[in-house]
């Protein structure tokens, strides 16, 4: 990869990256207190349900009208056509939202039982009625901001949000308020993003600028993103609805917490998924693109495989020192779930190739499949070992759309895959089988192991870090010499 081109990369990641930071860092560090403050796990449960459901009836509602509003923003250099493309999307979002809403509500109790497994709970599915179409209207009130490049405004709301959304749910613990705190704090807080972005933003936005024929248009592009959606959706979401069907609702509050610490892998995800893609197209042209990308791939599989095998060993050391009660045992489904982002972003980085030969087919199906074994697994596991198995089917259907992703490539010619990442491959998944048969507690047994798989990384890769060290140096002493 040449000077230019790597700066090119590292600069969209490291961007992209802060804002992705700042935006999950405080529900993070908020995370122990929380579960302190919530002595039933239930009660996290049903809270982390409710959010799920969010995420889901929200982008339905939206129906792909936010990445549709990217690109018909920049389609015509003519403002009136720019409000006639945000107002459309207002008007259509707003309409499915609230329709989705009153279903909910007029069918409160079959959802309420389906949901939260019991109709009692009909009161918090009120709450996440109101959340979905909140969420929605943010999401396209907000667009023009990023639209416009505003990039502090950006970072400063995504820091500021999750905080305030503390500030409401924190005293509504203390008052033993468990159902209502996380899902009503959250509510209040993205309904203030929506008034503040609609107020910042309203020159963008008119009413009597709906246009019937391009939101024909924008349909088009936009509703055939959705089941891209709604597999991703399978990935990260239905194992939780599938735990509290099986198994109940406290320990879907479990596998919540063990998922949210997870979730600072997503850090480094975030941060590639948002400079990626430019860096992709920007360099798609290249003579040499395909021995590039299939470079970044393994680069990227030997840092997320060592970033694993260096963390991995003091999993329930972490979650013992953190949290409390029944939540410690959140530590059993971290390690898939903080290595399945990662395997995500290799799946994105190679299959980024067929988007780049104009075949985005292949993906849809690679994934759908690859959802398929998530859910067959989810319900066999979750029956035999209980919450890590929700953990190790969403890690499976990662790697298989992984593993056909890249045998497809190959036929095709749009991959290379060099002896090296085949080793590290076999020798990363032999690590996880020890350290697995061992113990997932024990700290020393899983360091010797984890110490001899970095050496035989570091034996394969012995000159790309010996140019890493020499680099270094040579920054440091430029430095040093100013």
């Amino acid at each position: 990869m040449g000077t230019s081109r790597t700066k090119l990369f590292f600069e969209n990641f490291f961007v992209y990256g802060l804002g992705s930071v700042l935006s999950k860092i405080v529900p993070l560090i908020m995370l122990p207190i929380v579960t302190r403050l919530i002595p039933d796990s239930t009660y996290y449960g049903l809270s982390d349900l409710s959010s799920i459901v969010v995420s889901f009836g929200s982008a339905i509602a939206i129906m792909g009208m936010y990445d549709t509003m990217f690109r018909m923003f920049f389609e015509k250099d003519d403002l009136d056509y720019k409000k006639e493309v945000c107002s459309t999307a207002l008007w259509f979002v707003l309409v499915f939202g609230i329709i989705i809403s009153i279903i909910l509500i007029f069918f409160k109790s079959y959802f309420s039982l389906w949901i939260f497994g019991d109709p009692k709970y009909e009161s918090l599915l009120y709450v996440t009625a109101f959340s979905i179409l909140i969420s929605a209207l943010s999401a396209i009130v907000i667009a023009p901001t990023r639209m416009q490049n505003q990039r502090k405004i950006f970072l400063v709301t995504n820091t500021v949000a999750p905080i305030l959304a503390y500030s409401v749910s924190i005293p509504m613990l203390l008052h033993e308020n468990y159902l209502f705190a996380i899902p009503s704090a959250v509510l209040i807080s993205s309904t203030i993003m929506l008034v503040f972005f609609y107020i910042l933003n309203r020159k963008w936005f008119d009413f009597k600028r709906l246009n019937i024929p391009l939101m024909k248009e924008m349909l088009k592009i936009g509703a055939p993103l959705m089941p891209i959606f709604i597999i991703y959706w399978i990935y990260t979401s239905c194992d939780r609805l599938m735990i509290s069907q099986l198994m109940g609702n406290s320990f879907v509050g479990i596998y919540g917490v063990g998922s949210r610490v997870a979730s600072v892998s997503q850090f480094i995800y975030l941060a590639f998924a948002g400079g990626w893609q430019y860096f992709a197209f920007s360099t798609m042209k290249d003579k040499d693109q395909v021995e590039l990308t299939s470079n970044i791939f393994e680069y990227l599989a030997l840092a997320s495989f060592t970033t694993f095998v260096i963390i991995v060993p003091f999993t329930h050391f972490i979650f013992e020192l953190f949290f409390t009660g029944d939540y410690i045992n959140g530590y059993v489904v971290f390690p898939y779930l903080f290595l399945s982002p990662l395997i995500l972003m290799l799946f994105q980085t190679i299959g980024n190739q067929f988007l780049v030969v104009k075949k985005t087919w292949p993906s849809l199906i690679i994934l759908s499949a690859g959802a398929a074994i998530n859910i067959a697994l989810n319900y066999y596991l979750i029956i035999k070992i209980g919450i890590e198995g929700a953990s190790i089917a969403t890690l499976a259907g990662y790697l298989f759309s992984v593993i056909i992703t890249s045998v497809v490539l190959l036929k095709m010619k749009l991959l290379i895959i060099s002896k090296r990442m085949i080793a590290i491959s076999l020798i990363f998944v032999l690590y996880i089988l020890l350290w697995r048969i061992s113990s997932p507690i024990e700290i020393f047994p899983a360091i010797l192991i984890s110490m001899a798989t970095l050496i035989m990384f570091g034996a394969l890769y012995k000159l790309e870090i010996h140019e890493i060290y020499k680099t270094g140096k040579k920054i440091i002493k430029d430095k040093l010499a100013l």
